[in-house]
């Protein structure tokens, strides 16, 4: 019976331990990879500004091939929006919707994977030297989940790699389509 009072409250101080460390960890999450294309700004946002092109660039369509997609609101810019539901846990269900544009420059989304929290996404495109230079980047909170604070030291690890996949088949989707009106996008500004 002694050694069950001292297990249990080795755990306990265990789990407080982890909590007060959880309090010092990053309130939240950052993840960015960049890629240049030599594809137009205007060619690149015409792809990412809506979701009917999403899964011929997107990292995660090959997880599983029978996901459920849907579409609602208008087709491209704010309030254009992607549901999906997998049986498959690692994909889960949730949705993406665009929630600020920028023409030319930038696509803000909101991404809500139902219990496992919510998100933002943005795609920027900046003019350079022979194309277009396309960040996309993820961060979320975990302002109040300690523990989860933890999970998000390992989301560079966890996505960066899927990112990096995007980013290439973007950049191959878009240097493979017809070329529009060339509009330069100024770069971005220097701080």
């Amino acid at each position: 019976m002694k050694f069950v009072r001292g297990l249990l409250y080795a755990l306990a101080c265990l789990a407080v331990l982890l909590l007060a460390a959880g309090l010092f960890l990053p309130k939240s999450a950052h993840v960015e990879r960049s890629v240049v294309t030599t594809a137009t700004a205007e060619t690149v946002y015409g792809i990412v500004n809506g979701f009917a092109r999403f899964n011929e660039w997107s990292p995660w369509v090959d997880e599983d091939p029978a996901t459920k997609y849907t579409f609602s609101g208008p087709p491209t810019g704010v309030g254009a929006k992607m549901s999906w539901t997998s049986d498959k846990p690692e994909v889960g269900a949730g949705s993406q919707e665009i929630t600020a544009v920028d023409p030319g420059r930038s696509v803000t989304t909101r991404l809500d994977f139902g219990d496992q929290g919510q998100a933002s996404s943005r795609i920027d495109l900046a003019g350079e030297a022979g194309g277009t230079r396309i960040t996309w980047s993820f961060d979320t909170s975990f302002e109040d989940d300690y523990f989860g604070r933890y999970f998000g030291l390992l989301f560079d690890r966890l996505i960066g790699a899927d990112y990096e996949e995007g980013l290439a088949r973007l950049k191959a989707l878009a240097e493979a389509a017809p070329a529009g009106p060339a509009t330069a996008v100024p770069a971005s500004p220097q701080p």
